[in-house]
């Protein structure tokens, strides 16, 4: 199975079209073309996630003038985007289908595939207790990183084709929980990542 992408090119960076933020404040948010081939008889649905591995894990080095976040602190997942039960005939998700610029509080019924659902993004955690963005942030919600941050992030698209038309998952669900309910029913796998920075110390 092969997973690309129009927007970008695989391991280039991401256009800020495609990014929650840039240097001057938010970015158009939109999610990424994507589209597929090759998939494995037997496919039923599918299930995608977005990962970024290389996100901070000490909050107080975060978004400082004064300090700059060094590539070795160690590194946690932050999830852009959990869908599940994408139908098996799909073959293509348009830019700009499910995401198409900031809704504060988060989207609560994003569009996507028909019949598709999407789960909770790690801007749910992010934004809790800010009364001006806190909420429930399903679906895609596209790169922020640091801009004090010199590591260059990684956005990681991969696409699982399953044996089974729909996920056992609770309807308040995260990429966590796709990850448990599809074990034992991946088929296939493809992946595609780009990459982002906001930091002008690395800017290319």
């Amino acid at each position: 199975m092969r997973l690309w992408s129009d927007s970008f090119k695989h391991m280039a960076p991401i256009p800020a079209e495609f990014a929650m933020g840039q240097p001057d404040g938010f970015a158009g948010n939109r999610n990424p073309h994507l589209a597929w081939e090759g998939v494995p008889e037997g496919t039923k649905s599918f299930a995608l996630l977005c990962i970024d591995p290389d996100a901070p894990t000490v909050p107080e080095t975060v978004g400082r003038d004064d300090v700059q976040i060094p590539v070795e602190q160690p590194r946690a997942h932050f999830i852009h985007w959990a869908m599940a039960d994408i139908a098996a005939d799909v073959r293509e998700i348009a830019a700009g289908s499910c995401s198409d610029g900031i809704t504060a509080k988060g989207k609560q019924q994003p569009p996507g595939p028909a019949g598709a659902r999407q789960g909770l993004n790690d801007y749910t955690g992010w934004f809790a207790g800010d009364a001006q963005m806190g909420g429930d942030y399903y679906g895609y919600d596209g790169p922020y990183p640091p801009f004090n941050d010199l590591r260059t992030h990684r956005y990681f698209f991969r696409l699982f084709a399953l044996d089974v038309a729909t996920l056992d998952l609770p309807q308040r669900f995260t990429a966590g929980d796709v990850e448990r309910a599809m074990q034992g029913h991946v088929l296939g796998e493809a992946a595609v990542h780009a990459t982002y920075t906001l930091n002008p110390a690395i800017h290319a």
